[in-house]
């Protein structure tokens, strides 16, 4: 039997191949033409290091020179004495082209659907003939039909055959208009993924999940991927957009609370109108203290750069050592 392996590198690449039951996982990634930095291939040197972001495996041997009894706990491994008992997925801290990896793949699919789902923004779905393989968490880069632009998107749901984005309207966005006047089901879309650092790793202790407006979507990816597999650990979701119109995806947010045992949910609006009846300002104004302060949690942050400094300040000024902090910034084209 197989197991289904990704190799995740700093530059944003991602690489899945099959990995047999009793095969080292050098071996594998070197079959599979994935050439990782090697020397000895006896667990002394270290050379192939990286580190299991999820899934279950065991060493057959390591040099404590090569990883100290911290590394291991923190899940460092070497890929030359490592043997995967599940899917798993590992990260690297050096670029893919050290590995004479190859780029990510471009494919082609079609147009669902296309939905609207507040005043400022759509699900675009998109159909392929065959399964495409990301993490939850990861974006493709979309070309523009009808245009020369690319544009960047992250998943909103599991991988498969049947993809989800959701796509912020702008009033004159190259992306906005092939939706809103040209774009019709059936139409061809070229893709490129899958891309970033940006997932979802192994989960050993509270989530803490925070989005601005369209970076709901990766978080929505997710959310699908603890739904579906099982979550033991508690799991916050803020949501902060400008106004109620903007807020999406209300039922299927609400529709995690039956799958995943312990889900709160927080949303927050920074230009709220006077009726608005629930938190209004900052996601950081509402953050739980109580549930961050002396405890260990991980906390995945996707929204636009403002946001994500401005968490990450909040963070520093609160001095929690405890959390740990993936993030995606990501730039707002205003065309």
């Amino acid at each position: 039997m197989n197991h289904k392996v990704a190799f995740s590198f700093a530059d944003g690449k991602t690489l899945f191949f099959p990995v047999g039951t009793h095969e080292i996982l050098l071996d594998a990634a070197l079959r599979n033409g994935i050439k990782i930095p090697l020397d000895c291939r006896e667990g002394v040197c270290g050379t192939c290091q990286g580190r299991c972001e999820s899934g279950d495996y065991s060493q057959d041997y390591v040099d404590e020179e090569a990883l100290s009894s911290l590394d291991l706990q923190q899940r460092k491994m070497l890929s030359c004495q490592t043997r995967v008992k599940s899917d798993a997925t590992f990260y690297f801290d050096f670029d893919s082209s050290l590995c004479n990896a190859p780029g990510p793949v471009q494919v082609k699919g079609t147009v669902s659907a296309v939905e609207k789902v507040s005043a400022s923004t759509a699900i675009l779905r998109v159909q392929l003939d065959q399964a495409l393989d990301f993490l939850p968490g990861q974006y493709a880069r979309l070309s523009v039909p009808g245009t020369d632009s690319w544009r960047s998107y992250s998943f909103a749901n599991l991988p498969g055959n049947h993809l989800q984005f959701l796509v912020r309207l702008l009033p004159d966005g190259v992306m906005s208009n092939y939706l809103r006047e040209r774009c019709q089901v059936g139409d061809e879309l070229l893709m490129e993924a899958p891309l970033g650092a940006f997932y979802l790793r192994h989960v050993t202790q509270p989530l803490v999940l925070v989005a601005g407006g369209t970076g709901l979507s990766a978080l929505l990816g997710m959310l699908d991927e603890l739904a579906a597999k099982g979550c033991n650990q508690p799991v916050h979701l803020y949501y902060g957009v400008r106004g109620a119109e903007d807020l999406c995806e209300a039922a299927r947010i609400r529709a995690y609370a039956s799958k995943i045992a312990d889900f709160r949910y927080t949303e927050v609006l920074s230009a709220p109108s006077d009726d608005w009846p629930g938190k209004r300002g900052y996601l950081t104004e509402h953050f739980d203290l109580a549930e961050l302060r002396g405890r260990s949690a991980d906390m995945y942050l996707c929204g636009p750069p403002p946001m994500v400094e401005s968490v990450q300040q909040w963070l520093a000024n609160q001095a929690l050592d405890g959390v740990q902090l993936y993030y995606e910034k990501f730039t707002q084209s205003n065309i």
